[in-house]
């Protein structure tokens, strides 16, 4: 787990004059104090993008497991048991953090269960709508097609923080973000993009993750970042057994095998509870705009784990689009450093 860095300068004197406190803004020590929160923050940016590569890594080299576990199982049943794994997998850490968080808060400070309830469950219907979306697209469009569309949050994202958040990215990300897209393009798309209903489906399933990482990067920093993961993995959980009620019968039992039942427990903590726990705390030190430009990249874990695992060769164009979104996440850091 990401931990926060906190670095805070000395206090000034009480009744030092003007003078004296320009004297000490400008004097090498308080220089070198600005020097060390700048590289303290650094340190944890960077720490964050680390952790989300791990993430977009992570997710990629699931997609043939879960491809093959889908292929036999429904999936809204399965996407119940792995939100339902990944909760009890983090169920007993929260517990632990609780009871040591409990003897600490001051009486009177703590938060409104109300307010403590909202934003997981904001956070879980988001992502459940994203999965929905995703699974009925699907069944009516081509996978590259849905691949691509999947990843236009990348744009979605910058352009809410601007509109609604009022937090523009820099041109950097702008630039870093169409080298992304036009990577995805490359990477996804084939001939006859005429658009289907389908289509539309799953750009409301990227919508609705675009929506996941501008509320996770809302919430993240005023949460326990823990607690929120388990509550939204819950809701997750809860919202796909009731729609495995309606949309998956008749369920053959038959089909749950040892081998659905292994990638439902492997995507559920490693995928899942691991994954989004790591975005949360992740997102508390970087942007939602810069969180989904790195998520861009699952296409490309994606990519090489299908080679690695099954054989699956991406041509030149494909190479071409994972090479451009790599440049993308490279224009962003370099110039974010700077």
């Amino acid at each position: 787990m990401i931990e926060e860095i906190t670095a805070t300068p000395p206090r000034q004197a009480e009744g030092s004059t003007a003078c004296e406190r320009d004297d000490a803004a400008s004097s090498p020590f308080a220089a070198s104090s600005r020097d060390r929160d700048f590289d303290a923050s650094r340190r944890r940016q960077l720490t964050a993008d680390v952790a989300l590569l791990l993430v977009t890594l992570i997710w990629g080299s699931t997609f043939v497991m879960v491809k093959n576990a889908v292929a036999s199982f429904p999936v809204f049943s399965f996407l119940a048991l792995r939100f339902a794994f990944a909760a009890l997998a983090l169920l007993p850490f929260v517990i632990l953090r609780s009871r040591n968080a409990r003897a600490n808060v001051p009486e009177g400070k703590a938060t409104p269960l109300l307010l403590r309830a909202a934003a997981p469950v904001l956070l879980g219907v988001a992502l459940f709508a994203g999965y929905a979306f995703q699974t009925a697209g699907l069944h009516l469009t081509t996978p590259a097609k849905a691949g691509f569309i999947t990843g236009l949050s990348v744009v979605i994202v910058p352009l809410f923080s601007a509109l609604i958040l009022r937090q523009p990215p820099a041109h950097n990300a702008w630039l870093g973000v169409g080298l992304a897209v036009v990577g995805l393009a490359f990477l996804t798309l084939q001939p006859g993009l005429q658009v289907e209903t389908g289509d539309l489906l799953v750009l409301a399933c990227a919508f609705a993750f675009a929506a996941h990482i501008l509320l996770t990067g809302y919430f993240a920093p005023r949460y326990d970042p823990l607690r929120l993961t388990l509550g939204s993995i819950i809701t997750v959980a809860i919202l796909s057994g009731a729609a495995a009620l309606i949309f998956d019968r008749p369920w053959d039992p038959a089909a749950l095998t040892p081998s659905v039942l292994f990638a439902a427990a492997f995507t559920g903590v490693l995928a899942t509870s691991v994954a989004f726990g790591l975005q949360t705390s992740a997102q508390r030190f970087t942007t939602a705009t810069h969180t989904a430009l790195i998520f861009a990249a699952e296409p490309v874990f994606a990519g090489l784990f299908s080679f690695l695992l099954i054989g699956e060769v991406l041509g030149l164009k494909q190479v071409l689009g994972c090479l451009l979104i790599l440049a993308g996440m490279v224009v962003a850091e370099i110039k974010r450093g700077g």
